[in-house]
């Protein structure tokens, strides 16, 4: 498995350290309510969403779970720190029945089942549950990254240093931080760094993912998703529109702000 580190994107001279914070009362959608109908057998297709984190795979996740067909390709690898003590049987076991639960109630009804992944959760497992990640191993992947590194850059090192991962986490919090271009450089060289790892997972591997650029998704959603349909090898049969949480868009005025200041940088740099 390639080697993965968590982005220490706060320097030394920001004011602020990364840090999170407590979000108001809202649907994640891991919530039972979101559930498919129970199934027993396994899933047919099992896919991947090989991803970085602030790439805009939220909205690609949310839009093929709409679909009613192509599973609910949430983080289901995110396991909770475990308890300080707890045994590593325990913890695997734990991790295994989740992992179990999300088989049986989020795979769509046609037995489509998809999951979200980035780097550090193969890695997480890797060092302490290598049986599951034997077990999770997909039939399908779809790899998705972002054209426009700068404004991932920015979102990545601006929720590091407000602790806001979410809209939902803004409410009556103050966004405002200021800008370090240390911070948006040390960001974007770990995406950077993340999407070659992930490259040369699937060299090793062998397999070649269906490659998606969320700007193209934004633009075009519905060649998206026949996209997936087809590398999957399913049918994109019409549903009813699932109520499934919606997605809101976090770039606002001060993300903008930033990517400007941050580009503006670049410009008084001499040619090389």
């Amino acid at each position: 498995m390639p080697e993965d580190h968590a982005a220490p994107i706060a320097p030394a001279a920001s004011p602020l350290p990364p840090r999170t914070i407590s979000a108001p009362e809202f649907d994640s959608g891991y919530e039972a309510k979101f559930d498919f109908p129970r199934r027993s057998a396994p899933p047919a297709v099992r896919y991947m969403i090989a991803t970085t984190p602030r790439s805009g795979s939220t909205y690609l996740s949310h839009l093929l779970w709409q679909t009613g067909c192509l599973g609910a390709p949430l983080e289901y690898l995110d396991f909770a720190p475990h308890a300080e003590g707890e045994p590593e049987a325990d913890r695997a076991a734990s991790q295994r029945r989740r992992w179990e639960e999300a088989l049986a109630t989020r795979t769509s009804p046609n037995g489509v089942f998809g999951f979200k992944c980035f780097l550090m959760h193969l890695r997480a497992l890797g060092e302490s549950n290598e049986a599951l990640l034997e077990a999770l191993m997909p039939t399908h992947i779809v790899f998705l990254d972002r054209r426009d590194q700068t404004a991932q850059s920015v979102s990545y090192a601006r929720a590091h240093l407000t602790g806001v991962w979410c809209k939902e986490q803004s409410i009556g919090t103050n966004e405002q931080v200021p800008y370090s271009r240390d911070a948006v450089e040390r960001a974007k060289g770990w995406i950077v760094a993340q999407n070659e790892r992930w490259s040369r997972l699937f060299d090793a591997l062998g397999v070649e993912p269906l490659h998606l650029v969320y700007e193209d998704v934004v633009a075009q959603p519905q060649e998206a998703l026949a996209a997936v349909a087809g590398h999957l090898g399913v049918a994109l049969a019409p549903q009813p529109r699932l109520p499934i949480p919606p997605v809101e868009r976090q770039s606002g005025a001060e993300s903008r702000r930033w990517r400007e200041a941050y580009l503006a940088d670049l410009a008084r740099e001499p040619d090389a």
